[in-house]
């Protein structure tokens, strides 16, 4: 019985092991039926002509934006020149603008200042005069106050001097707003212009040249409509 059992343990062992040496064969089949990209997990390689054109890439994604570092340019020369005149003009490397800038602005300042100071006197003047006129105040105020200029001036006179007074420093203050507003446009221009690409290669220039026969002298102008046309890259295999 002990021998009995003995043959039957072998058996079945013998049974086992054969089917998994089958099991294994059959797998190593399968896969040798499967190509090696797929049993990867990966695409099998797409075969094209040689002269079909290639993919494009992504590199033009990586290309920096030119536009927005001109608009960043132009966004830091405006906000300096906003803030103090002639700054912008330093940040974009025109020094040469600085005198014209500061002389520009000299012209309304000074105008608001004179203007404003005849105003002042003006004003005092005819509250003097409209004061002691009508007797408002007992006794009449001293005309020492009065400018020296403005003596011989009526009421009247002086009423209107000191509107025109007034009208001219309005004027004075839009005046210098508006060469500010200059300033900070001009910095703004410059801030486009630094990243421009200024070349000899212009869409538009004169062409000299001999004339048809050879003995006169032609000039011509060039008008280039569109880009120019791109040179094929040398290293495309056929």
């Amino acid at each position: 019985m002990i021998r009995t059992g003995r043959f039957q343990m072998k058996s079945w062992w013998l049974l086992a092991m054969l089917l998994m040496a089958n099991t294994s064969l059959m797998a190593q089949n399968r896969l040798e039926k499967v190509p090696a990209s797929e049993a990867a997990g990966q695409q099998a390689p797409v075969v094209r002509p040689a002269n079909s054109p290639k993919p494009a890439s992504n590199k033009a994604s990586a290309t920096p934006d030119t536009g927005r570092k001109e608009r960043s340019l132009a966004t830091k020369a405006a906000m300096r020149s906003a803030m103090i005149p002639g700054w912008g003009q330093i940040y974009n490397k025109k020094y040469w603008k600085l005198p014209l800038v500061y002389g520009a602005l000299a012209i309304p300042v000074s105008t608001f200042a004179y203007n404003l100071d005849w105003y002042n006197k003006c004003r005092e003047a005819y509250n003097i005069r409209y004061f002691n006129d009508t007797s408002r105040v007992v006794p009449n105020l001293p005309t020492d106050g009065i400018d020296q200029q403005l003596q011989p001036l009526s009421t009247q006179s002086l009423r209107l001097y000191r509107n025109e007074f007034r009208k001219n420093v309005d004027l004075s203050v839009l005046a210098l707003l508006v060469v500010w507003g200059l300033n900070v446009l001009d910095a703004t221009v410059d801030g486009h212009l630094r990243s421009f690409n200024v070349s000899d290669d212009l869409s538009l220039k004169l062409d000299p040249g001999p004339g048809i026969h050879g003995q006169t002298m032609r000039l011509g102008l060039v008008w280039r409509i569109g880009n120019p046309p791109r040179r094929a890259p040398s290293n495309i295999t056929r």
